[in-house]
């Protein structure tokens, strides 16, 4: 798709033509029984936030119901099971809805993340990409699922234009979802819900404007067509272009997204397409801290150290369709596929700290990689009885295939110089062909990663439903193979299959308590031995592991008062460490991340909602190489991660409301021997909201907000790729305010 389709004026030309023709042709709908129920429509005397239900898949439930207050959900997908309400299911999920999205003027994943007391963002290795750390481990974006499939969303960053909800699944989770094919996904996995057309129709123009210069504008266009209103189409499409609160930074992103849905008695189509071209020029870089001297503080909070040439840019096309069919009342199949083809193009230069003063060197780093994926799922669920027990049975089979083509190309080692606190810019040296991989003009397949599994899984229901048990497992093969960057021939590769069994259990004692407990698995393909070490030969170099299996084991009571929930979990998750011992490589070491999560939600107080928790983690490094950080603390890992939200209806003044949220990390080692750490940081984001009918039937909803309002230092993450040590710098204080109008 050609880029210039989406340059800021034919964008908003055809948009304003498409609103116009829809809306002239479309009748308003019918209330429709088969499709959850839309928003209220705000009165004069009575003015609230406006808020978009429905379907957001093929499936018979449709979302989960908001709880009270609106700002997450009552549950969510729990992969294969389906949707589920949070009381009666083994694992701990929260569900973030599209009203905390808006009102909180989330642009992105990791915006709407900043409520999660159990996930923390970071920086993937090397470029912009974001990254979670779900219970201190790894979730890449390019691991987070979209309506259930894998791989479908663009890989480093992902427009909140895209999603109705945003999924947070917390454990091990390669029964219900598969392993998660970058890797990484063994804390904790993200998915995200495409939006549909509501019951009453829908046309919101937004509009906005942020520290930096960086405005924007955006359409939310639905509607409902034919008998008894069973098709909908959403079309959501946003530009964003501008500075930053970093210092000459910038950032511009063309995004288009199309839902589409069907149903009739007993059939549910649903069909996703999605376009995102997004680029950042000279954006901020990580920064590696020196080996032999403490961490230095960070620069002013809009500090940028980052080259004028630097860049990184992404562009994505995608398309998935779900659909389901009941056979019987008591028998449904499932069917699910998607497609996407991006590609990306960074031109970055990373800086070293050489001493404590800020004395930093770098070089430039060029790379460029297209993706092309294929994934696909079927599955049937069955209810039935056996005597006084009830059953869900539920099996499925899915595949994935991702082509993945890569090139690269560097300068010299160092040989740009600079300063953390003094930045100068620096030529832009040749990326020289003698160290290139591959064709950066036509790069060849570097990488195949294919799998193949089947599930099976029965939940079982005992005395009245107060019990439930859930047996499962899943058998995953996968087949991994690299190919030379220059010749494109087979260079290393593996293929093995592993079973990843489930089990959990839920005990209902009352109505507003439930009791859970789990085990469950991930499996993460296997890595492949360095040729050398330190300088030394590696006696198994070039040999590739298997997939290994991480173990999580998990308890925890959730509480559901009606305008008051929360959970309360206790886990212990296991991962096993790769590196040299007496000469090979292997899985010779351990990770063990043991936390208790806290989480608080609801409407205690009418006009009064709140959100947050407390999550507090163990993550200690075991066996390691000569037992030289036995016990020590995993590079990264905060032991003590503390969310508090709050949002208050002004009394007496219909439409405004007032929000604030802290959020608080401990402290986080740089290195395996704890001997580098960065400090805690706390952090204070404000906000307010007003809504008023402006006549004629149309709403105007201004929003406010302020995040790090103190305007504080600090580096925010350590770490984030497996081993790796560079630091990322917290953004500044960050004025937001936006607008949309409802017809």
């Amino acid at each position: 798709m050609p880029s210039h389709l989406f340059a800021p004026r034919p964008l908003a030309a055809a948009l304003f033509l498409a609103v116009q023709a829809l809306a002239a042709s479309a009748q308003t709908p019918a209330s429709d029984p088969a499709a959850a129920a839309p928003a209220p429509a705000a009165a004069q005397d009575t003015l609230s936030t406006v808020t978009v239900e429905a379907s957001a898949d093929a499936s018979a439930e449709g979302l989960a119901k908001p709880y009270a207050g609106g700002q997450v959900a009552r549950g969510g997908r729990v992969g294969i099971l389906g949707t589920q309400d949070t009381m009666s299911t083994p694992f701990n999920a929260t569900s973030y809805t599209n009203e905390l999205i808006q009102d909180q003027q989330a642009k992105s994943v990791a915006d709407v993340l900043l409520n999660d007391p159990s996930v923390r963002a970071a920086r993937g290795f090397g470029n912009f990409q974001e990254l979670y750390m779900v219970r201190g481990f790894q979730l890449g974006s390019d691991d987070i699922s979209y309506n259930g499939l894998y791989g479908m969303l663009p890989r480093q960053y992902v427009a909140s234009e895209f999603f109705e909800r945003v999924e947070v699944f917390r454990g091990a989770s390669t029964f219900l979802n598969g392993a998660a094919p970058g890797g990484s996904g063994i804390g904790g996995a993200i998915n995200l819900l495409p939006k549909r057309a509501p019951n009453e129709p829908l046309t919101r123009l937004g509009f906005g404007i942020q520290s930096g210069g960086q405005g924007y504008a955006s359409l939310d266009f639905a509607r409902r067509f034919g008998p008894d209103q069973s098709t909908g189409i959403r079309i959501n499409a946003v530009r964003r272009d501008g500075g930053t609160g970093v210092d000459d930074e910038h950032r511009e992103l063309s995004a288009l997204g199309v839902g589409l849905d069907w149903r009739s008695r007993r059939v549910r189509i649903s069909a996703d397409f999605g376009y995102q071209d997004h680029q950042i020029d000279q954006g901020r870089p990580n920064v590696t801290p020196g080996a032999t001297f403490p961490v230095p503080r960070p620069p002013k909070s809009d500090a940028n150290y980052a080259q004028p040439w630097s860049f990184s840019k992404e562009k994505d096309l995608f398309a998935t369709v779900r659909s389901e069919f009941d056979v019987t009342d008591s028998v449904t199949l499932w069917a699910a596929a998607g497609v996407r083809r991006g590609k990306e193009h960074n031109e970055l230069a990373n800086p070293t700290l050489l001493n404590p003063l800020g004395l930093m060197s770098s070089y430039r780093f060029d790379n460029v990689r297209k993706d092309d994926v294929g994934t696909g799922e079927v599955g049937a669920r069955a209810s039935f009885a056996t005597g006084p027990v009830k059953h869900t049975l539920t099996v499925s089979a899915a595949t994935y295939d991702n082509k993945r083509r890569n090139a690269y190309a560097y300068s010299a080692f160092g040989g740009l110089r600079d300063l953390l606190y003094s930045h100068h810019d620096s030529y832009e040296p040749l990326a020289d062909a003698t160290t290139a991989g591959g064709n950066m003009a036509n790069p060849l397949v570097q990488a195949r990663y294919r799998s193949r599994s089947i599930a099976i899984a029965d939940t079982m229901s005992f005395a009245d439903d107060r019990v439930l048990l859930t047996l499962g497992a899943r058998r995953q093969n996968i087949e991994s193979k690299t190919y030379s960057y220059t010749t494109g021939l087979f260079s290393a590769g593996y293929e093995a299959a592993r079973t990843t069994p489930v089990v959990g259990i839920v005990v209902r004692p009352t109505k507003e308590i439930s009791l859970y407990a789990n085990y469950i698995e991930a499996l993460i393909p296997g890595e492949t031995a360095p040729s050398t070490s330190g300088g030394a030969v590696v006696i198994n170099g070039g040999e590739v592991f298997a997939p290994y299996r991480s173990k999580q084991k998990e308890v925890g009571v959730k509480y559901d008062g009606g305008s008051l929930g929360g959970a309360l979990s206790f886990f212990q998750t296991s991962q096993p460490q790769y590196f040299v011992q007496n000469g090979a490589f292997g899985p010779n070491g351990e990770q063990v991340n043991r936390g208790m999560e806290l989480s608080v939600f609801g409407e205690p107080l009418k006009g009064l909602r709140v959100l947050g928790g407390l999550t507090m983690i163990d993550a200690q490094q075991r066996a390691t190489a000569g037992g030289a950080y036995n016990g020590n603390t995993v590079i990264g890992v905060p032991r003590s991660q503390l969310n508090i939200g709050a949002e208050w209806d002004v009394p007496g003044v219909p439409g405004l409301a007032l929000s604030a949220r802290v959020i608080r990390t401990s402290k986080q080692f740089v290195n395996a021997a704890n001997t580098q750490h960065i400090p805690d940081w706390t952090r204070l984001d404000l906000g307010a909201r007003y809504l008023m009918d402006i006549g004629n039937g149309r709403l105007l909803t201004l929003r406010a907000r302020i995040d790090n309002v103190a305007d504080k230092s600090y580096w925010a993450s350590a770490g984030g790729y497996p081993g790796s040590n560079y630091l990322v710098q917290g953004n500044p204080r960050t004025f937001m305010l936006s607008g949309s109008i409802d017809f």
